[in-house]
């Protein structure tokens, strides 16, 4: 059995890295990287940032409803979940306010 380097090995020495991808697939390893802000996407992070300050779902909404996770499908549940909570602090805020003038 030849126990010499083949000429891929070889060539992979000098390449800093080798891309995983499928011949099928060009798409598999395209969402490799991880997500902005600590890893969990602009959407979770305004979603849970929400809770202390309400306007980062409002801003998030905007985000979803502009089509920013065209760039990273992987945004798309949280900037959802920022859309619909957007949508629920709207309509307590006006629940609230109509108690109170009414």
């Amino acid at each position: 059995m030849d126990q010499g380097h083949s000429a891929d090995a070889a060539d992979s020495i000098k390449v800093e890295y080798i891309p995983i991808r499928d011949a099928e697939d060009p798409q598999l390893g395209f969402f490799d990287k991880p997500l902005p802000c600590c890893g969990c996407g602009i959407g979770w992070f305004s979603f849970l940032l929400g809770f202390v300050f309400p306007f980062m779902w409002y801003f998030a909404t905007v985000l979803y409803f502009g089509g920013y996770y065209h760039k990273d499908p992987r945004e798309r549940s949280g900037l959802g979940a920022c859309a619909v909570a957007a949508s629920v602090c709207t309509v307590a805020v006006v629940i609230i306010i109509l108690v109170i003038l009414l």
